[in-house]
């Protein structure tokens, strides 16, 4: 995903933060091309990662 433009933190984040933050970026894209390359409608690609990011957000607030 070269062509999204990664928000800062306002503070310095460690090494270790970043490194993590990088690696989940490239899982995340590859199982995004693995799902178009297996057909999965993009619809459906994008509602699971809508689910995962709204259990998330309610784990954060909770």
């Amino acid at each position: 995903m070269s062509s999204v433009t990664r928000l800062h933190h306002a503070l310095p984040l460690s090494p270790a933060i970043n490194k993590a933050i990088t690696d989940l970026d490239s899982v995340i894209a590859k199982a995004i091309d693995a799902a178009k390359v297996a057909g999965m409608p993009q619809g459906l690609v994008v509602s699971l990662l809508h689910g995962h990011a709204q259990v998330q957000t309610n784990i954060m607030v909770s």
